[in-house]
């Protein structure tokens, strides 16, 4: 019986090794969806070949082990890879950013994430599948009154950018043909320092190699971008993806280490971060962090604290 229990923990763990060390020789879209759990499949398996050495002590299990914390270990760098350094928190001027994806379904919860919105004390608003705040747009103007999205340059209410400031050279595109507006770009003086703030809705990872195509893209478009710039979206990957470390290295991008966990709510903590704030120099990220209520969405939040050097 300790044979046969210690044979199927090796089969099991071999097979999920095989699968998140497979991306070291091939970039597929089918890894996809392992490659973003690369940490937590990483560390439940270095749980399983401890649990298989204690059923029998065997060199295979310890090769599964080693090659178990070895994968961890370089999940770990690679979410650091594009870190950068928090500037202090009493770093002068701060701004605030308030990014969700709030489900296009989530209608019984619109009015009170119209509540959050209007309430954040947020310079700038990113939001995302935003039909369930449609119907509170009068009272969101009041406090933002000036945007984009939800009937201002397009009639559909999907990506949407609310700003207590005027916005220049606004401009709204598709990433791809999946989906029709989901990116934004405008630039909006913050207290005489021209921003430039991007929207950004990715496909999901594992349709084919369209979430490829939009981050190259999503690069080309800011490459033009001369102003600091401050990037917010639903990624629907993490940074440790091939085609996002590609992207931010291209781009010059970075963010902040650790990230909040956004996706799945019901993992809480333990989640992945697939919901992301970019910054690229001068502008400085002094905090992201997570809004604990999701109120009926399947994302959590994210408000974010930044300056612009001088």
């Amino acid at each position: 019986m300790r044979d046969t229990v210690y044979c199927v923990l090796c089969v099991l763990l071999t097979l999920m090794l095989g699968v998140l060390a497979a991306r070291y020789v091939s970039d597929t879209w089918m890894l996809a969806f392992f490659e973003s759990l690369q940490t937590h499949i990483a560390l439940a398996c270095t749980g399983g070949a401890v649990l298989a050495l204690i059923v029998r002590r065997h060199w295979y299990a310890g090769a599964l082990l080693i090659a178990s914390l070895l994968l961890a270990c370089h999940s770990i760098v690679m979410l650091r890879e594009h870190a950068a350094s928090p500037v202090s928190a009493d770093a002068q001027p701060s701004f605030r950013l308030l990014s969700f994806n709030i489900d296009n379904d989530n209608f019984e919860n619109g009015a009170r994430i119209a509540d959050l919105i209007v309430g954040s004390k947020a310079d700038v608003v990113e939001i995302f599948e935003a039909s369930p705040v449609l119907s509170e747009m009068s009272r969101i103007s009041v406090v933002y009154p000036y945007r984009i999205g939800c009937g201002v340059m397009t009639e559909d209410c999907d990506s949407l950018l609310l700003s207590k400031r005027p916005l220049l050279k606004p401009d709204m595109r598709d990433l791809s043909v999946l989906w029709r507006n989901r990116f934004i770009l405008a630039t909006i003086d913050m207290d005489g320092q021209p921003v430039a703030f991007a929207s950004a809705h990715l496909s999901k990872p594992y349709f084919d190699d369209f979430h490829k195509g939009e981050l190259y893209y999503l690069g080309d478009i800011l490459q033009s971008v001369q102003q600091p710039l401050l990037l917010a979206g639903d990624f629907n990957a993490s940074v440790i993806e091939p085609d996002m470390r590609r992207f931010l290295r291209r781009s010059g991008l970075t963010h902040l280490f650790p990230e909040p966990s956004t996706w799945p709510i019901r993992a809480g903590p333990l989640g992945i971060s697939i919901d992301h704030v970019f910054a690229r120099p001068p502008l400085q990220l002094i905090s992201v962090r997570r809004i604990e209520d999701a109120m009926g969405s399947n994302h959590y939040g994210l408000l974010t604290e930044f300056t612009v050097a001088k």
